[in-house]
């Protein structure tokens, strides 16, 4: 019997075997095609106001300097410090998307062998096929963002977590916490799913009784990370917004840019804040509103599926079902507490891996759905994602972004500004000339009065409100324009060209269709997203309410 055995147990081997490679390469496969869909997104377009951002903060003459740029924003400094030596090798918008692109692509390979290993190959691979080609993910990891380096590093982390407690591993598990700490220091909402892994981590080695050098590596790891930060939070999130009268939690996020995404007690009700945001992240992963709660239906169905566990024999799923539940209970705890938005934005990426796997269970395990069935389905939600998503705001048209756009506005600068003229911004455009205008060069502010910032490139002098005054608005523009005037003593006559290159590029059609003095403005556009118009100090720049023309002139 023995002689007959191992011929059999052989050829068991070897078709698993066989059955391991085919799935391997078609994930090979699909991740260099979500590599080439990042590439395309990445190419071709000039950088919104957040990439030049970042661009400009890691553009310094030194590192140091370059860490002390990233302490002005709210991020951590990693992605400042990748373009700092990246930016060595060329400063093309596609070459300094490149490092979030590759990154973005290792993350749909990392995400497929842990969500493999963790349930099986075809809901690993219906995962990554949602990862590598949902519009809203591509876009993510093919700006100069921290999103990518972020989604990177957890999903490396809780692939090395799984290993180091399946092999026993106190290797493996000090690769789990550099990982970690690494998306700590890409994005501080890193910091809610290392909550969750930690409440993950422990019911396994309490469930499974782990011992030993793996569970003192864990725990080394995990008081490494409180002192990581710790670090972070003393440096540089604690003086975040000193001396505004709100504090750095809640931030300029909370009064206006995503306001509805924190719980307020006087405005929403608790349960369906809750399920309305909740709902909102899958909308938002997916691009599209329809498909979107179904998939949060779904979700649903996957964790009630992992938590009967009946069709998940040699796993562990109801660790699973814990992994992918905490998350989204810590994100909600963390916005009903006014400290972190909930819904669906860009802010709730981390989410990804968790939305994603509980889905991916769903559709590759509920009956009557077999394989093969499954990974059909995941192919056409994409498909109908593609053709019917919409990208939220704030957004540009792709046609509108191009960089021809960008070329033609900074041609006709050259041909027009003279060098005795302004140039007047607000301050995401501010970021965005100051890339152009000045040939990606290190970019030196001079002194400026209060609430303004100045440049020069070349013979032109470009001048913008502080990053207090983000964008202008039709209904405040004429305060603007009269601070300019008289904090910068400009005569009569001096010509001001008033540049805007971002999302909402409206002042100029604002001014036209409301204000009557403004009606005749003449407008040069390039696209829907670049747009000048000149004014001369002098002439008549109302205070207006919208739908009315004052009289204040400067």
């Amino acid at each position: 019997m023995p002689t007959l055995q191992q011929p059999v147990d052989a050829r068991q081997e070897d078709s698993a075997l066989r059955r391991l490679v085919t799935w391997e390469i078609a994930a090979i496969s699909v991740t260099l095609a979500g590599l080439a869909a990042r590439i395309w997104m990445a190419s071709g377009t000039f950088l919104n106001p957040d990439e030049a951002l970042h661009f400009r903060l890691a553009n310094q003459p030194t590192l140091e300097l370059a860490y002390r740029q990233s302490l002005t924003a709210s991020h951590p400094p990693l992605l400042t410090i990748v373009l700092y030596y990246w930016r060595a090798l060329g400063t093309s918008e596609l070459w300094l998307r490149m490092p979030l692109v590759l990154a973005g692509a290792v993350f749909c390979w990392v995400f497929y062998k842990w969500l493999a290993k963790a349930v099986g190959e075809v809901t690993g691979f219906v995962g990554l096929l949602f990862v590598a080609f949902l519009p809203p993910i591509v876009r993510l990891s093919a700006e100069i963002r921290q999103y990518a380096l972020l989604l990177v590093f957890l999903g490396s982390a809780l692939y090395f977590l799984g290993d180091a407690f399946e092999k026993k591993s106190a290797g493996r598990m000090v690769a789990f916490s550099l990982c970690l700490y690494l998306a700590m220091l890409s994005h501080y909402s890193a910091f809610w799913f290392a909550i969750a892994l930690g409440i993950y981590a422990l019911f396994r080695i309490f469930t499974e009784r782990i011992r030993g050098n793996v569970v003192v590596s864990w725990v080394a790891g995990q008081l490494g990370g409180i002192v990581l930060a710790t670090i972070l939070y003393k440096t540089h999130l604690s003086r975040l917004g000193l001396g505004d009268s709100r504090p750095v939690l809640q931030g300029w996020m909370s009064d206006v840019f995503l306001q509805r995404s924190y719980f307020d007690s006087t405005r929403d009700h608790t349960l369906a804040f809750l399920i309305g945001h909740s709902f909102g992240v899958f909308q938002y992963f997916f691009g599209q509103l329809i498909v979107g709660d179904v998939m949060g239906l779904l979700f649903i169905a996957g964790v009630a599926l992992l938590l009967r566990g009946k069709s998940f024999p040699g796993l562990r799923p109801r660790s699973l079902a814990l992994l992918i539940v905490v998350p989204f209970a810590i994100a909600c705890a963390a916005s009903m507490a006014h400290v972190y938005p909930y819904g669906g934005t860009r802010h709730m990426v981390f989410l990804i891996i968790p939305a994603m796997a509980g889905v991916s269970v769903a559709i590759a395990r509920m009956p009557p759905t077999n394989g093969l069935r499954g990974i059909m389905a995941a192919a056409l939600i994409v498909v109908v994602c593609l053709i019917f998503g919409k990208e939220r705001r704030p957004r540009m048209d792709r046609a509108d972004q191009s960089q021809s756009h960008m070329t033609a506005a900074m041609e006709f600068i050259a041909k027009n500004v003279n060098s005795s003229d302004v140039i007047f911004t607000d301050y995401q455009s501010d970021l965005v000339i100051g890339h152009y205008l000045c040939g990606q060069q290190i970019i030196s502010l001079e002194t400026a009065p209060a609430g303004f910032e100045q440049f020069s490139c070349g013979s032109d002098r470009v001048v913008s409100r502080n990053y207090k005054r983000w964008w202008f608005q039709a209904d405040s523009f004429g305060e603007d324009w009269g601070r300019l005037v008289a904090e910068y003593n400009l005569n009569p006559g001096t010509a001001v060209w008033v540049f805007q290159a971002e999302w909402d590029a409206d002042l100029a059609d604002e001014l036209q269709k409301d204000v009557t003095e403004f009606h005749d403005l003449e407008v040069h556009r390039f696209g829907n997203n670049i747009k000048m118009f000149k004014l001369t100090v002098g002439q008549m720049v109302p205070e207006f309410s919208p739908n009315t023309s004052g009289s204040n002139g400067s």
